[in-house]
């Protein structure tokens, strides 16, 4: 038997490359037309954000909490965990995110109102995740046929509600961003373990938004007067 330390990543993955994105198509051709409700949601969530109506605010928190709900059951329940066993823990924590999503909903804690010098960064993961990252599976030659799109997939959705986060103020948020950063990093791994050049997607997001959080923390203490 060989020695532990002899093992690379690769050895402990499940499935091929050819079987993850097989894996989308099939999911992609079930829930076919269901790709136009959700991005429909995800262009409303961009313009109630752009707008920033008060009233409106707890509804973005709504749409996310039902997408992470329906990502989770349809795709990581009833697709992942059919080639990958790990996926029947993670799932859980997408039904956790939307409980999360849906108890900032039912408290109205997010808010839009304020902007700041960061708020680019966010719009930027946001708009990657509803309308860039459905366009890395042509662009590597894969064909539209497994494209991740949001509200359908678990990396746009991630991807997606980082962007949001980090343009919303609200006590829940310290509570609401694990979960999406963690999913982007388990994502990213997995991508990388399979040699998939989209791995720096996920990456990607989640060294923005820390950019983001870290640059809005420096910026408040500037801010406050001497002691």
């Amino acid at each position: 038997m060989s020695e532990w330390w002899t093992y690379r990543a690769e050895d402990f993955l499940l499935f091929s490359p050819r079987v993850y994105w097989r894996m989308f198509e099939t999911n992609n051709a079930a829930l076919w037309p269901l790709h136009v409700v959700t991005l429909a949601g995800g262009l409303l969530i961009v313009l109630l954000i752009a707008r920033r109506p008060a009233i409106f605010a707890r509804w973005i928190a709504l749409i996310l909490a039902v997408l992470w709900t329906f990502v989770g059951w349809s795709f990581l329940w009833n697709r992942y965990a059919a080639i990958n066993w790990a996926a029947v823990y993670v799932a859980p924590a997408f039904f956790v995110e939307g409980v999360l999503l849906l108890l900032a909903f039912l408290l109205d804690a997010l808010a839009f109102e304020r902007r700041r010098p960061a708020d680019w960064i966010g719009y930027l993961i946001l708009a990657f995740g509803i309308a860039g990252q459905p366009l890395l599976a042509p662009l590597q030659g894969r064909g539209w046929a497994s494209s991740e799109v949001f509200g359908i997939a678990p990396d746009p959705t991630a991807i997606a509600t980082l962007g949001v986060l980090l343009l919303a103020r609200g006590r829940l948020l310290p509570w609401l961003l694990p979960i999406p950063v963690l999913w982007c990093l388990l994502s990213g791994m997995t991508l990388g373990t399979m040699g998939e050049p989209q791995a720096w997607a996920p990456y990607a997001a989640v060294a923005l938004t820390a950019m983001a959080l870290i640059w809005t923390i420096i910026r408040q203490r500037g801010s406050l007067p001497a002691a």
